[in-house]
């Protein structure tokens, strides 16, 4: 049976912005019913590739075909819809023309994500303006759904919420997002823009990594054997996966170990009085809180709440929109008093803290005067680092460091006002939502920096792959002021409050569980996993020198891509399949002495 045609089609299309062409010779095709993600490195042109498709923008050369009497609805990443009374005309605003007979739309939309509809936008959260933009979009029953960073300032209910929507959607939905697991969640199909060129993969974003992989490492090695210089940032960005997943093993092994510290600090509590500690545990710890209480306007926020946070954790604070989590940290870093209880912080504490919505750029100033005013080094916790040397550390390239602030997108000014505050010299970080509007590669970035951290890390984040790469234990707030210490992965805690919702696991005020001799059996390692432990080094080895081969067949052979293309594709192949079940069998090894490791404790 053939495929049905496009709804939308873009052919040869070109936009310039300033003297660099955003994209030029791009073309793309929307069929109804695709889930698609659009995806790449910030200041690609992704937002304005929606632009286009929405007809907000047109570009300078190029044609796009819509078929007629589709609809097409697009919600922007920015909030535009501040001059509307309420969030009622908020969503009303999606109609282009009004209808009285269409307000049930209205209702149904507003009951599904719970929008306060006779709240003014501007006493309104970022959550709820978000929640109301997106029915806005949905209100005319589009047959097309564009979507910029849908799921900034939402909780976690309202994201599912989405995933779900956008899964038993109809029509076609394209969406640009940082958040890994949403778009995991909800793409069939990836757009990926590079350097002015539109990629098109028809498998989900789950499948993103190794795609990208492919395409580098055929266009490196294609222009090397070519005879053709290979560009910096090219080479940059194969680097990056690369590193990105050695990176990752060695992240896995120490979240692990860190989260099984934070079980045995958890267990201790139960038995010690926070006020008879020994000195040793003093001078490790970072807050101590015993039974803190807090309310605004008759609703009780925080009730009867402890905890002992000690050096090196890192802690996350999660749970719907209006639960408390603000406030939760602002009392656990002494920001706000409790109505009762108290707070203790330890002494030496340096705080740098990080909320992209409350600190300032001047958009006047260089990159350079911003992170240094005078000469040309920057004092980076506790060392002097040249001002360009640091900035490629935030991924700008030395060119920028004379620009304006004025001239960096969106996400590079996020990414600048990382860098500010994670120059300051500390050892206790607090980010309040750090990824809200960041793009990946800033995102990859920051779980970078706070891998390295030797500090203790609170976090509030709706972010959950983010949430689970680098928080040891998580803080879940409900919303009716109870809170209960999750140690774990932010998946794992969601995983069980759906099975248990109304008793959600308490880590933190648990006793001891003493092992039976039969739950000692079952976590005995299997033999086959004390075979794989011996064989699977000798099966990487050979990989590796498979690989080798491979790669010095394509060395010699400096004209193998114009002489024989279907050789040269094959070795391709053959070379990234190696590399692949390498790194599946190194990750598998790494997996089972994790495992050993914790059965040996």
């Amino acid at each position: 049976m053939a495929s049905e045609p496009p709804i939308i089609t873009i052919k040869n299309a070109k936009l310039t912005f300033g003297v660099k062409p955003l994209f030029t010779g791009l073309e793309l095709n929307i069929s109804k019913g695709d889930k698609i993600c659009l995806v790449g490195r910030n200041g690609s042109g992704k937002s304005t590739l929606l632009k286009v498709l929405s007809s907000v923008l047109e570009p300078d050369e190029g044609e796009i075909f819509i078929q007629p009497g589709t609809k097409v609805a697009y919600m922007p990443q920015e909030n535009d819809c501040m001059e509307q009374k309420t969030l009622r005309d908020v969503v009303l605003s999606g109609l282009k023309k009004y209808d009285p007979s269409f307000e049930y739309r209205a209702d149904i939309l507003i009951n599904a994500f719970s929008i306060k509809e006779h709240q003014s936008p501007l006493e309104s959260s970022g959550g709820e303006i978000k929640k109301a933009m997106l029915a806005r979009a949905l209100i005319s029953e589009p047959d097309v759904l564009l979507l910029d960073e849908p799921t900034n300032h939402l909780d976690i209910e309202t994201i599912e919420k989405l995933e779900e929507l956008i899964k038993s959607f109809a029509g076609a939905v394209l969406v640009i997002s940082h958040d890994k697991m949403f778009l995991n969640h909800v793409s069939d199909k990836t757009f990926w823009l590079d350097r002015g060129l539109l990629y098109t993969n028809n498998k989900g974003f789950a499948f993103f990594d190794e795609w990208q992989e492919q395409i580098l490492e055929q266009e490196i090695i294609a222009q090397k054997y070519l005879n053709k210089k290979i560009e910096e940032e090219v080479e940059w960005l194969h680097k990056g996966v690369t590193a990105r997943r050695k990176r990752n093993q060695g992240r896995l092994r120490r979240l692990e170990a860190l989260r099984a510290e934070r079980r045995e600090q958890i267990k201790q509590t139960g038995s010690v009085d926070i006020q008879i500690e020994t000195g040793e545990l003093k001078s490790k710890m970072v807050i101590e809180a015993k039974h803190i209480f807090k309310s605004f306007g008759g609703r009780a926020l925080v009730k009867d709440f402890s905890i002992r946070i000690i050096k090196g954790n890192r802690l996350g604070i999660v749970g719907p929109n209006g639960a408390g989590k603000t406030t939760l940290l602002k009392l656990l870093t002494k920001k706000l008093s409790p109505d009762s209880g108290f707070v203790r912080m330890g002494k030496n504490l340096t705080e740098a803290y990080f909320d992209q919505n409350r600190m300032t750029l001047n958009p006047k100033k260089t990159l350079w005067k911003t992170l240094c005013n005078e000469g040309d080094h920057i004092f980076v916790r506790g060392h002097f680092r040249h001002v360009v040397a640091y900035l490629k550390d935030f991924l700008f390239k030395p060119e920028q460091a004379d620009m304006p602030v004025s001239s960096l997108s969106g996400g590079e000014k996020n990414r600048l006002m990382l860098a500010l505050a994670l120059a300051k010299e500390s050892n206790f970080l607090v980010l309040d939502e750090p990824t809200n509007d960041l793009d990946m590669d800033t995102l990859e970035l920051l779980e970078d920096v706070l891998d390295n951290y030797e500090g203790t890390i609170l976090i509030i984040s709706h972010d959950r792959d983010f949430m689970d790469k680098v928080t040891t234990s998580l803080l879940y707030m409900k919303g009716d002021g109870t809170i209960y210490e999750h140690v774990g992965s932010y998946t794992d805690l969601l995983e069980k409050l759906k099975n248990k919702p109304q008793k959600p696991q308490i880590q933190h005020k648990q006793k001891p569980e003493v092992q039976t001799q039969k739950q000692n059996n079952i976590n005995k390692l299997s033999y086959k996993d004390k075979r794989l432990l011996e064989v699977l080094p000798q099966e990487i080895e050979a990989l590796e020198e498979q690989i080798k081969t491979i790669e010095k067949t394509l060395f010699d052979e400096v004209d193998l891509y114009t002489k024989n293309p279907q050789k040269f594709d094959e070795l391709t192949s053959a070379l990234e399949l190696a590399k692949r079940q390498k790194e599946e069998k190194e990750t598998l090894w790494l997996e089972i002495e994790i495992k050993a490791e914790e059965l040996s404790k």
